[in-house]
Order: C-alpha cells, then structure tokens, then sequence
C-alpha cells in the first residue's frame, strides 16, 4: 500500500478495517473505494510530513483545525481543483466518523473543517439527433460486424435505458432472453428495474445473432474480440471515433448518452420521480440538475426567439 510506512500498523488496519466495512454494509465500489483509500492515506501522509512523525491513531485524534486548513491549502498549491478537494475532504470526513464512533474520538476538528466552494457541473446532454447520430456512426467503426454490433447494442443502451457504462458491461448471460425490463444493480449495490425499449432489445439481440463467443449463463454479455469482458475504455474509444466524424464536442461521451436520456426524458414531460428511479440516483437533488439544464436550454430558446424592443 502507498504510503504505508508513514503510519502505524494500528492505524493501517483500521483504514483496512473501514474499507471493508464500507463495502460489506455500504455497498461501496470498488472505484470508490479506491478512491476513499487514495484520499485517506494522502491526507494521513501530509500530516506525517507536517508534523514530521508516523501517525498513528493517537496522532490521528490529535489533529486539529489547523492541520486540516493546512492540508487543503497544500493541495490547492498543487493546483487540486475545488471540487477534487471536497471529494477529498469528504473521503476523510467519512472515515474519521467511522474512526471517531469505534475509538472514541471526538472528531469535531476534522468535521468541521469546510470545502471549498465550487461550480456544480452541470450534465451536457446531446440533442435528440445528435444522440441518434452517434449511435449510427459508432456502428461504422469497427471492421468486424459483430463488433459493431455489439458497439451499437451498448451506446444504444446507455441512452434508451439510461445506464452507466459499468452496469451495461456488468450484464450476464443470465440477464438473457431480453424481455421488457432489465433488473440493474447499481451503485451502492442498489436494484432497479428499467424498461427496455424495442430498439435497445432489436440492438442487443442483433449483436447475439453475430457474437463468435458462447453465452453461459454466468459469462459477460457484452465481449472483448477475444472473448472475454469488455474493457469500458474500448467504449470510450470508439464514442471518441464517432464524435470526432460527427464534430461534437468532447463533451459527447458514453456519459453523456445516460445524462441525454435523462434529459430528453424530462424535455418530454417525464416525472422527475419517475427519472430518478430509471436513473438508480440515491438523491433526487442529483436527478434535479437535469431541471437546470432543461431550463438552460429554455432560455438558450428564448434568447434566440424572443422579439426584443
């Protein structure tokens, strides 16, 4: 582990002992947890440089308000954006709670340490035709018809369903025959039950027809040239192909497929509820940028068409 000899074997084992516990009660990722002990250890570094000692967990309580400006101000030195330290922070924050709770903290210093404020992005969908576009010319890609047919089968998923690129590869053999709805397991280990549409089905089941592979019941739906799971970046390379003969902008990711579903939904007269649930968001805060967005492209048509005097 990166950074393990800048603390103690006790404190190593209770970031251990955390991670876990966040997978197995909180259905954490594996990039998210990935990310929690990249963030925690880190922080637990800089405190070790700062104050020029190991740390461990009786260090680790002493930390004070002070240590803690000191460590985001040393990462926005390193040019860290604001939003990179907030998620930093946050990581931090979530493992001192769990610290404080099994310890005996009192965590207050760490807790009350503030993120730094920043512009939410906002999602930047596709038009409708661009969004059809772009399934069309990813399937004009590949040399292999099956490969592009798989190709298609995904990005045709990711915008007709609304799913993340990760829960289109995460499908099995199992998820077959197609019906009219997909049970998704999403993040936080959450199920969902998303309608299929006609076209995504026709999609899938034109690139069975044409995949070399066998399909077990327990082998990834979606296949890499030699057989095995399909490597998300491959999807990424091959929007990238497509964008780049269409001239969209890099903004036209996979991603962006799932936040044009969302989008189109809602532009149409969808129920924000009703988004939140096909989109598998924990919080419908999450689900209500696509209102800012809507209302962005309002005003876009306002400002083009309204007669001003």
């Amino acid at each position: 582990m990166a950074g393990s000899l800048a603390i103690s074997p006790a404190a190593r084992d209770a970031l251990q002992t955390w991670l876990a516990a966040a997978k197995a009660l909180n259905g954490a990722s594996d990039n998210t947890l990935r990310a929690y002990q990249s963030d925690v250890l880190d922080f637990i570094v800089f405190q070790t440089l700062h104050h020029a000692a190991p740390q461990g967990l009786a260090a680790l309580e002493r930390i004070s308000i002070t240590d803690m400006r000191a460590w985001m101000a040393a990462l926005r030195a390193q040019d860290v954006t604001a939003r990179s330290v907030a998620r930093k922070l946050s990581a931090v924050k979530t493992f001192y709670r769990w610290l404080a709770e099994r310890e005996g903290y009192e965590p207050t210093a760490v807790l009350s340490a503030r993120a730094p404020k920043f512009q939410k992005k906002l999602p930047r969908p596709l038009s409708e035709d661009a969004a059809k576009a772009m399934i069309d010319t990813v399937g004009l890609q590949a040399g292999e018809g099956w490969v592009a047919a798989r190709d298609m089968a995904v990005i045709t998923l990711l915008y007709g369903c609304g799913l993340r690129i990760s829960e289109a590869l995460n499908l099995k053999g199992r998820d077959l025959p197609l019906g009219e709805s997909l049970r998704i397991i999403g993040k936080g280990n959450k199920e969902r039950i998303v309608p299929l549409l006609p076209v995504a089905r026709r999609a899938v089941e034109e690139y069975l027809q044409l995949c070399p592979h066998p399909m077990e019941r327990e082998s990834p739906l979606f296949r890499g040239v030699r057989g095995g799971a399909l490597n998300p970046r491959l999807v990424q390379k091959v929007t990238e192909k497509a964008r780049m003969q269409l001239g969209l902008p890099a903004t036209a990711t996979p991603h962006a497929m799932r936040h044009s579903f969302a989008t189109h939904l809602l532009e149409a007269g969808g129920d924000l509820r009703a988004i939140q649930e096909l989109m598998g968001h924990a919080s419908l805060s999450t689900t209500q940028t696509y209102t800012a967005v809507d209302q962005a492209h309002l005003m876009k048509i306002y400002d083009a068409c309204h007669p001003k005097a």
